[in-house]
């Protein structure tokens, strides 16, 4: 997914916030089930973000062309590893590590289905 740096994005100096590239990381991920005429709320539940590990490379600018990347790390019964990077041009300056929990709509955990592990793989893999 290819986001452009906006003005809103940044302090005053032009450099992105630090908390959006957990917002580019989301809309990523939420766009990898639009893609597909999807959301990411699905019959049975959906996803919250359960852990995550950031790491700041370098700082992106207003203006920049962002390049978000996503890989299934690991498929767990109730949750998912999922890598996300971010790229200006061919360099690397964010990577996200989170895990991802598979919940009812009432907010209780549950293991992932087959039907959407399979899904999942075909997005993420």
């Amino acid at each position: 997914m290819l986001i452009t740096v906006y003005y809103e994005d940044t302090d005053t100096g032009g450099v992105v916030y630090h908390s959006n590239y957990l917002n580019y990381c989301e809309r990523a991920r939420s766009d990898a089930f639009f893609s597909r005429g999807m959301t990411p709320i699905l019959s049975h539940g959906h996803f919250v973000a359960r852990k995550l590990k950031a790491d700041f490379l370098a700082s992106a600018k207003l203006g920049d062309i962002l390049e978000i990347k996503s890989e299934l790390l690991k498929m767990k019964a109730a949750s998912f590893v999922l890598k996300q990077s971010v790229f200006r041009e061919e360099k690397k300056i964010f990577e996200l590590e989170i895990v991802l929990a598979y919940i009812t709509f009432e907010g209780k955990a549950q293991k992932i289905d087959t039907e959407t592990k399979k899904l999942l793989l075909s997005l993420f893999d």
